[in-house]
């Protein structure tokens, strides 16, 4: 089995790592949706990562297992199943691909190797430090109040770009981007016990990801969106992925999106999850 990647849902990460596999084209048989379509009428279908919270895990406690229960109601599926494989490299080709599953519950909008729906929610990058520790008001990585300080950093996340444009990675303690999740612990909640712990000052970290641990560490730490950021693009809109030849399907799911969007935020909002809503950017 690969390593697993402790980034989640760092897609941008994810991404570049699946982007290397050919872009050969699908091969079509008899539907078992729509005309030309592999989709599965009767079961909703999901490829997701087997450990991976906040987001999937095999016992359905991440946010997307339960937003498949929704999407598995709202298209009249008698069930959900899963094809379970690691979020790294092959993982599209394993998976939806491979016709496996029918659909992946959270993914980056604009990547090639999947056709996106409508994002059913946008997040941002976020530093995370303690209350009074000198960086109440700090809204940027490049404010001088983090010179000199221990900034926390997944390798080769978006952030690094800023961090380094900052002179802040001569002190910065760099976590690594690929583990096995079968035998450690996401490096989010690694890295927020390291700052609860007094071993670095501030997290910088993927916004679902923050919310979720710090609830669980210590919902007292603050939370700041890197949303003034400028030299790194630091805010993605999530969608679902489907294969590209799966229209009707995806018009489907973008019907389930427009008409339940209120759901899917309370969904969210139940893991801690920093989101914007679509009337706030689009």
């Amino acid at each position: 089995m690969p390593a697993r990647k402790s980034c989640g849902l760092y897609m941008l990460c994810v991404i570049a790592a699946i982007a290397a596999v050919p872009t050969a084209a699908f091969t079509q048989t008899a539907g078992l949706g729509a005309a030309g379509e592999l989709v599965d009428p009767d079961v909703l279908r999901v490829c997701a990562d087997p450990s991976n919270m906040p987001f999937t895990d095999e016992s359905g406690e991440g946010f997307e297992n339960k937003l498949a229960e929704l999407v598995a109601v709202k298209t009249g599926r008698k069930s959900v199943t899963y094809t379970w494989y690691p979020m790294a490299t092959g993982f599209v080709r394993n998976t939806l691909r491979a016709n496996r599953c029918d659909i992946i519950m959270g993914y980056a909008q604009g990547d090639e190797l999947v056709q996106n729906t409508n994002a059913y929610y946008r997040s941002t990058y976020v530093m995370v430090f303690k209350k009074g520790s000198g960086l109440d008001g700090a809204e940027a990585i490049e404010d001088p109040r983090l010179a000199g300080k221990r900034l926390g950093i997944v390798a080769g996340t978006p952030p690094s770009a800023s961090m380094a444009k900052a002179n802040l990675m001569r002190n910065a303690k760099t976590y690594p981007l690929m583990v096995d999740t079968r035998s450690m612990p996401s490096m989010a909640e690694v890295m927020l016990k390291d700052l609860q712990n007094d071993v670095i000052d501030v997290a910088v970290l993927w916004g679902p990801m923050a919310g979720y641990y710090v609830k669980e560490i210590n919902p007292d730490l603050v939370v700041v969106p890197l949303l003034k950021e400028k030299v790194s693009h630091m805010s993605y809109r999530i969608t679902m992925g489907v294969r590209p030849s799966d229209q009707e399907w995806k018009r489907a799911l973008n019907t389930v999106i427009r008409e339940n969007q209120s759901e899917i935020n309370r969904i969210l909002l139940q893991y801690m999850v920093f989101f914007k809503q679509k009337t706030a950017y689009e």
